[in-house]
């Protein structure tokens, strides 16, 4: 006779499944992560947002600075809702036309960036001259500009807040 161990009889099936408790144990802790996860990524995509509008925001200003300057403490003037001067070639006065010795200022920008909270690139007087505005013009137009003073502001309700 052989002294080898008994065999083990399982008396229970072996486990094929999770148990409805840790179903929802992993449920809840994954809804929880996602909720922090979103919140963050709406943090940061708000914060590239400002970043971006303040970026764009200065371009704009030194670059109408600057046009003001070469062109006598003259500043663009709003076509259509654009500043076609500060995107193309100019002369002293300001007048529009190719680049050369005829029209040598500029383009300042290639484009008028968009405001990236409603990406529009639209620029629109403000409601009164010589004063800073103190709420958007409206929703379809990323910038307000004064002709007056050269000074231009981000479209944006929080801007104004």
């Amino acid at each position: 006779m052989s002294s080898r161990p008994p065999i083990a009889i399982r008396t229970q099936p072996p486990r094929g499944a999770f148990t409805l408790v840790e179903v929802l144990i992993v449920v809840v802790i994954m809804a929880v992560l996602a909720g922090v996860v979103i919140t963050r990524y709406f943090d940061t995509s708000t914060d590239a947002k400002e970043s971006v509008i303040t970026h764009n925001l200065h371009v704009l200003q030194s670059q109408i600075g600057l046009y003001n300057i070469n062109h006598l403490g003259k500043y663009p003037e709003l076509t259509d809702g654009d500043l076609p001067q500060l995107t193309r070639a100019t002369n002293t006065a300001g007048d529009l036309g190719p680049s050369g010795p005829a029209h040598p200022y500029g383009p300042y920008v290639d484009v008028i960036p968009e405001n990236p909270f409603n990406e529009s690139a639209k620029v629109v007087p403000v409601a009164t001259p010589r004063q800073t505005p103190t709420a958007p013009a409206d929703d379809s137009s990323g910038w307000q500009y004064d002709e007056v003073t050269g000074d231009i502001w981000p479209n944006h309700p929080e801007y104004y807040e």
